[in-house]
């Protein structure tokens, strides 16, 4: 009563502001409530969960696609369980999280493989968090190495060959696409934009002078241009024999664009190291390649923490405008159900219901963002 009494109702203009907005957040959560019990038909969500998450992946190479989801999140759980081992741990969060997974297994209409499959992602999740916790320093050294050997068994997986049935990336759409594009093209243009970052701070004035050109160039073009660039433009540079699959030439466009705004997020990080930490590394004996390498990058990098996993972020749901270009990720599979004759007008659950997945996934980013940040802090 004292907090509402002083924040909210402690003059007559501000109780008459704070009645006026809870009237108005009441109508307007009321007319939202109504409109998703009433009105709307979900069902329209139910009929294309498929669709939403692998596109028209082959039914009978599912099992591939759940193989990659229990590597990442295995890989994820280990990763958090190692960084965030010296916490503790919140019971109440970890309950939480394990009351709304064995919610969907049990309420949400999945048929038996499906249920099977996520109980045993469940497990691999509670058990790589509690290996990375129980065994940080063995599992540590070896978790970029792990993620690096991911990727080309995930892209093995997805796309075929060396044994298995090839795939064409035709056939990659959805959430599955979306991931994926955003997932290599984080992974492509971090060192890219540390390395122009770097150059642009370069002592050689032809190195220093490139990396401003490229950047400031990138900066003043639309990503929708780069990306019908990458697409149109790109192949007429390469010899005759070869031609760069789309999917290919997307993640080119994505990682010259995002390359660029990293390279100004760690600029910034470096700009914050004071002059004094440079010179007394240098009076150490360090020559500059270590100097960088030991001393300034890594102070820059945690500075830049927040720029750099906003940029994360905003690449991510740049993926998006791939369906511009022909490439039908999560944006682009909800278009084509919403071209179904059954679900015509259907904008309003289609669109929340992506939604809904972006900011699940840009929020989880925040917030591994924001518990790094205070880890590296402490």
């Amino acid at each position: 009563m004292n907090w509402l009494r002083k924040n909210l109702f402690n003059t007559w203009y501000n109780s008459i502001l704070t009645v006026v907005c809870l009237v108005l957040l009441f109508w307007i959560g009321w007319g939202v409530l109504s409109w998703a019990i009433a009105q709307a038909q979900w069902e329209v969500i139910g009929v294309n969960l498929r669709l939403f998450f692998v596109g028209r992946f082959p039914p009978t190479l599912y099992w591939r696609v759940w193989i990659v989801l229990a590597i990442a999140s295995t890989l994820l759980a280990l990763t958090w369980g190692v960084f965030f081992s010296k916490q503790s741990v919140n019971s109440r969060r970890i309950n939480l999280f394990a009351l709304i997974l064995c919610g969907v297994l049990l309420f949400l209409p999945l048929d038996l493989n499906t249920r099977l499959w996520l109980l045993i992602i469940i497990i691999l999740i509670f058990a790589g968090f509690w290996l990375g916790r129980r065994w940080s320093g063995a599992i540590a050294p070896w978790l970029s190495l792990a993620w690096l050997l991911s990727f080309p068994v995930i892209f093995w997986l997805i796309g075929g060959g060396f044994g298995l049935r090839p795939v064409p990336t035709s056939l990659w759409n959805g959430l599955l696409l979306t991931l994926l594009m955003a997932a290599v093209s984080i992974v492509l243009s971090f060192p890219i934009g540390v390395l122009l970052a770097l150059g642009r701070t370069s002592n050689l004035p032809i190195v220093r002078w490139l990396c401003i050109l490229y950047i400031e160039i990138i900066r003043g073009l639309p990503l929708i241009g780069i990306l019908f660039f990458a697409q149109v433009m790109f192949p007429l540079f390469l010899p005759g024999e070869i031609r760069l699959d789309r999917v290919l030439r997307a993640i080119a466009g994505l990682v010259f664009f995002s390359a660029a705004y990293m390279a100004e997020n760690v600029r910034g990080g470096l700009q914050a190291i004071p002059r004094g930490q440079v010179e007394a590394a240098k009076a150490l004996g360090l020559n500059a390649s270590l100097v960088v390498l030991l001393i300034v990058l890594p102070q820059a990098l945690r500075v830049a923490i927040p720029a750099i996993v906003g940029q994360f972020i905003g690449l991510f749901k740049d993926t998006s405008l791939l369906s511009l270009v022909g490439l039908v990720e999560l944006t682009g599979i909800a278009r084509s159900i919403l071209a179904q004759p059954q679900f015509l007008g259907r904008y309003a659950e289609v669109y929340l219901f992506i939604g809904l997945i972006y900011w699940l996934f840009c929020y989880a980013m925040s917030l591994a963002a924001r518990r790094l940040e205070k880890q590296l802090v402490n």
